[in-house]
């Protein structure tokens, strides 16, 4: 018998408590945690590009199907699309591998993604580093580290204004951000990994929940033909949230009033841990991966690069973002 939750499950329930985490952040010595940081290069025009990221909870899903082939291309989207947030151009990728114990198999299927993600993403994979840490990392933990480039005049600050369109691109399905409710709902709802997904019965749930990261490197075609672009956002942990970063103006808003349309997989995991939608908004994707914020006079032209893309909502002149009127 399936178990259903009276209540509806939310991240802080299952364990990630996004306001802590933004105390946390605020509590270290460092401020300027956008999607990349930038330092300026000696002697030219250049500015270097480096993000550091995981993939979190989705490991502990690769674990358990003992499928671990598509992991690396997850580390790699994660790392290159933050850097892609400030206008640069993605050079080179590092990896860091934290194991209980080697595998030699595990290794080889890890480097096989990471390989693949980097191949995806046009960067170099300059090599990384392995630990070997008993004592602290219970099976294994991947994570990365991504450089880029840009001309000093052509790096991306958040500047939406009201009026600016924003621009969604869609996802692959879950990425990297919220897995840890994932996993909770499906074991809660009485659900494995193994278990055949009920909206696709050819695939496992746990093999859906592994669909590999998209790696967004229209961008780069994009910033080429679009000359006024005023914002580019990640859409990962904290979900639409992460609209926030289009801009560093507290009294602007976002109204997202035609959302792309979500994969099943945010249907049944809502449906499961009976999620309020806000609550799914703020912790998903929920089909958008990646937002851009232009001007009106630009959709045209950004359209006709970001092929899958939609104008999904406006900068607004109301604090908050709304999705279908619901605030987040």
């Amino acid at each position: 018998m399936r178990e259903r939750a009276e209540e509806g499950w939310t991240y802080a329930k299952a364990g990630v408590d996004i306001a802590k985490e933004a105390a946390f952040i605020r509590a270290l010595t460092y401020e300027g945690r956008g999607f990349a940081s930038l330092v300026e290069i000696p002697g030219c025009d250049l500015m270097m590009a480096i993000s550091t990221d995981g993939v979190g909870t989705k490991i502990l899903v690769a674990a358990a199907l003992q499928k671990w082939d598509t992991i690396g291309i997850d580390c790699v989207a994660m790392n290159v699309n933050d850097v892609l947030c400030v206008g640069a151009n993605p050079v080179c990728f590092v990896d860091y591998i934290a194991a209980e114990h080697l595998d030699e198999r595990v290794a080889a299927e890890m480097g096989r993604g990471l390989r693949r993600g980097v191949e995806m993403a046009s960067v170099q994979w300059a090599g990384g580093e392995t630990a070997s840490l008993p004592e602290i990392v219970r099976g294994y933990d991947l994570s990365g580290t991504c450089v880029g480039v840009v001309k000093r005049e052509r790096v991306i600050h958040p500047r939406a204004d009201v009026g600016d369109l924003i621009i969604g691109i869609p996802s692959c399905g879950i990425h990297c951000n919220g897995l840890t409710l994932a996993r909770t709902v499906v074991q809660k709802a009485g659900f494995s990994l193994n278990d055949p997904f009920p909206m696709n019965t050819e695939r496992t749930i746990g093999e859906e929940l592994l669909t590999p990261t998209r790696i967004y490197t229209e961008i780069l075609s994009f910033l080429d033909v679009c000359s006024d672009v005023h914002g580019l956002a990640h859409i990962t942990g904290g979900g639409f949230l992460k609209l926030k970063r289009l801009s560093d103006r507290d009294e602007i808003g976002y109204d997202i009033y035609d959302p792309l349309p979500p994969q099943p997989i945010f249907e049944f995991l809502q449906e499961c841990g009976r999620i309020e939608t806000a609550e799914m908004f703020r912790t998903f994707n929920c089909g958008m991966g990646f937002a851009v914020a232009i001007p009106p006079s630009e959709e045209k032209t950004a359209l006709k690069v970001l092929k899958d893309a939609k104008v999904v909502g406006e900068v607004v002149r109301r604090r908050g973002i709304w999705v279908r009127d619901t605030l987040l």
